[in-house]
């Protein structure tokens, strides 16, 4: 996505230096939108639960009717050695990639035959505020039936998109987002949880909505700490209620949300232990 200059690129079996290009014209991704990545974190010489997101990347690309064709063992070995092209103390953004090369019969679905791969390295630092604020959205998330929920699928990132311009447009940092239903679901870039009287809830992960690697690490340590978290049907009015609010994504960890519509809140005990123990845990991971 360019967000950095500091860019290197693994493609055709070698890194290369730079913001590579991967796709062509009639590439069945770059036509008709058949591509998945996934995206893990390299900080502090730590790259949590990178084996998760490697393997994601896989069930996505099968999500998608692609065929990956990279094991977990090779994608990680292959992002380690990329990421020693970098200072130790760098933050980088690590995104395998897969995308349709040919089109299957038709054209419409993609060629199990032929998969392109890369993996992108773009250094971004970890955000020193990652604060944000919420409004709702009139853009709700889909569902299995009619869009590929079960995949980090890049066609499905401008319905985010719409929801997070929407937000901004009223002055807001991000959305929050409803579910075919009108429960909460996440957020337009991440998954979200909520804290009252102590306990800390989340949304059920209904199939609307990708249930993160990083979420499931918070809840496994919340869980470790003697406070586990109860997945449940939220409303608005929940949110609305809670004496805390935070985001749960790759890119910041934990992201405190000071405001939702009118509603404003402290960044509380829970949210700053939530991060730390995650940190805690990371660097615990060193080898």
């Amino acid at each position: 996505m360019a967000v950095g200059k500091d860019i290197r690129t693994y493609f055709d079996g070698a890194w290369h230096d730079g913001d590579v290009a991967v796709l062509r014209a009639a590439d069945h991704g770059a036509w008709l939108g058949s591509s998945v990545f996934d995206g893990a974190r390299y900080a502090h010489g730590v790259a949590p639960d990178l084996r998760a997101h490697c393997a994601r990347v896989n069930r996505s690309a099968e999500a998608l009717m692609l065929r990956p064709t990279m094991g977990v063992d090779e994608m990680v070995a292959i992002t380690w050695e990329g990421l020693k092209r970098y200072p130790a103390d760098a933050a980088v953004y690590i995104r395998p990639m897969y995308w349709g090369i040919d089109g299957g019969p038709g054209a419409i679905a993609p060629s199990a035959e032929t998969t392109g791969f890369c993996i992108c390295l773009e250094a971004i630092p970890l955000a020193a505020n990652a604060e944000t604020t919420l409004t709702t959205t009139r853009f709700r998330r889909p569902v299995l039936e009619s869009a590929v929920v079960n995949a980090k699928a890049g066609c499905l990132y401008p319905n985010n998109a719409r929801m997070l311009r929407e937000a901004q447009a009223k002055g807001f940092g991000n959305a929050l987002a409803a579910d075919a239903l009108g429960n909460v679901a996440e957020s337009a870039t991440a998954n979200v949880f909520i804290v009252r009287d102590g306990e800390v809830l989340t949304p059920i992960a209904n199939g609307t909505f990708l249930a993160g690697i990083t979420r499931a690490r918070h809840m496994a340590n919340l869980a470790a700490a003697g406070n586990p978290v109860r997945e449940a049907v939220l409303s608005f009015d929940d949110v609305r209620q809670a004496d805390e609010v935070f985001l749960s994504g790759n890119m910041s960890k934990v992201s405190p949300v000071t405001a939702f519509d009118d509603r404003h809140y402290q960044v509380g005990p829970v949210t700053r232990r939530v991060r730390e123990m995650y940190w805690d845990w990371a660097l615990s991971e060193r080898s």
